[in-house]
């Protein structure tokens, strides 16, 4: 039984760190067509931070793939070693996920005064 967990463990490891990566990709590839199309030299603050926002928000989508990745990671591993590796990395991961989210919250707190001509969805 315990061979089975493992075995389903590491595939669904590969498959959620897969989905972070085409994440990262996907969404690194975007942001530079935008920055790119809008002209960062003549474009508004709003527009830019826009274009930052969304790639901010798949970024934390990212990080917090991975964090799972390591939690299903940290309960198949039998080392301590591994487990306090796993552990390192996941409150990093952590870390930069807090920090990451705030500044998106931020960004778009200075972002509402800019949307309020601007229709709600």
């Amino acid at each position: 039984m315990r061979a089975w967990l493992v075995f389903i463990s590491e595939q669904a490891i590969l498959l959620i760190d897969a989905l972070a990566l085409v994440a990262v990709v996907v969404s690194t590839v975007e942001v530079c067509v935008a920055v790119v199309r809008i002209r960062p030299f003549k474009a508004s603050g709003h527009a830019l931070r826009a274009v930052w926002l969304n790639y901010a928000r798949w970024l934390v989508g990212a990080l917090s793939l991975q964090l799972a990745a390591d939690i299903i990671e940290t309960s198949i591993s039998t080392s301590w070693d591994t487990i306090g590796r796993v552990a390192s990395i996941a409150v990093i991961r952590t870390a930069l996920n807090f920090f990451l989210d705030r500044d998106v919250d931020e960004k778009r707190a200075l972002q509402r005064p800019d949307d309020r001509s601007a229709p709600t969805r």
